[in-house]
């Protein structure tokens, strides 16, 4: 029970520092934008990348986002900034699909998962097997299943507001996130029994 009022103390706390931070950028006070964005980078940018499963265009994505955010007049914060952020996020994620997908270019998803991968080894060796495996796995659901699963679990966003940002009922926003984890743990259930197959060989 401490732990639950702890975290909802904590959510309280999260959302008086937004609220005041939106009141000081309606203000003309552009510091408040420094500190959104140093405040939710590392996760924005997390999301993108799973949504994109590329880090040149997740990071476009990410700045894109805030040159935006910078440029409006007035926000008017009716929920959680978080999840504000992590919709553009996701919609200019989706955008970057449909127009590859309208051009017959192969989606980023598949065609420069590999080339991020390679082109970075330092940091694919410093990521646990574990980790692999998970983004493995989304990247092989289907986009909008992967993109609600993503927005509910990392962006942190009701059902609600990611129907609305998809634009589908309630019932399909949750169908399709239901769908998407019946998917991942399939997958990962299958890499696992292969990694241990592997090993077992190994030894």
């Amino acid at each position: 029970m401490s732990d639950d009022n702890g975290l909802v103390q904590q959510t309280r706390s999260v959302n008086l520092e937004d609220k005041l931070l939106i009141w000081r950028f309606n203000r003309g006070d552009y510091d408040a934008v420094r500190r959104i964005y140093e405040k939710y980078k590392l996760e924005l940018l997390a999301l993108a990348e799973s949504l994109l499963n590329n880090t040149a265009a997740a990071e476009d994505v990410v700045h894109d986002v805030f040159m935006s955010f910078l440029q409006l007049k007035r926000f008017r914060l009716t929920g959680s900034l978080k999840g504000y952020l992590a919709t553009c996020v996701a919609n200019a994620a989706r955008n970057i699909i449909r127009a590859n997908s309208r051009h017959g270019q192969e989606p980023l998803d598949e065609a420069q998962a590999v080339e991020s991968g390679a082109a970075e080894p330092d940091r694919e060796a410093m990521a646990g097997e574990e980790s692999r495996l998970v983004s493995r796995a989304l990247g092989e659901l289907p986009y909008e299943q992967r993109e609600v699963v993503l927005l509910h679990l990392r962006g942190g966003m009701r059902f609600a507001e990611i129907a609305r940002s998809q634009n589908v009922s309630v019932n399909t926003a949750l169908g399709r996130y239901r769908y998407g984890l019946e998917k991942l743990r399939t997958k990962l259930n299958g890499e696992i029994s292969r990694c241990e197959r592997m090993s077992q060989l190994k030894s």
